[in-house]
């Protein structure tokens, strides 16, 4: 019996994985295009931040109706004006989101990444 039950955990691990994979995979801009590697540490911080609210990739709806899809945000104002409140620490107009302050890096790769979104 012990042997089942960790045998079930393996598949159910191995398939909690594969389920990551793929979601990361679903967020890559469309057109088979790759990121370069600033972009791809941007989509891994927004993938970690952002993502409960905002539709990070190049579809979807973000999972909290009032949240902007990131890759709308070129079309609302350039990116590259997020800089500062990036750095300084987000605050939004509503009580749901959190403070997040980046690193001038981590910063200059989310730009990256919503930049690709543009494509």
């Amino acid at each position: 019996m012990r042997e089942r039950v960790i045998a079930w955990l393996r598949v159910g691990a191995a398939a909690s994985a594969a389920v990551a994979a793929l979601s990361v995979l679903a967020m890559l801009p469309a057109r088979g295009e790759e990121l370069s590697p600033a972009a791809q540490a941007g989509l891994e911080i927004v993938s970690a931040g952002c993502s409960r609210c905002h539709a990070i990739g190049p579809t979807g709806d973000s999972p909290l109706r009032q949240a902007p899809p990131f890759r709308t945000l070129h079309t609302r104002y350039p990116v590259e004006s997020l800089e500062e409140s990036l750095a300084e620490g987000t605050i939004s107009g509503h009580p749901a989101t959190p403070e997040f302050q980046f690193s001038p890096e981590q910063v200059a790769d989310i730009i990256a990444y919503l930049k690709s979104l543009e494509r």
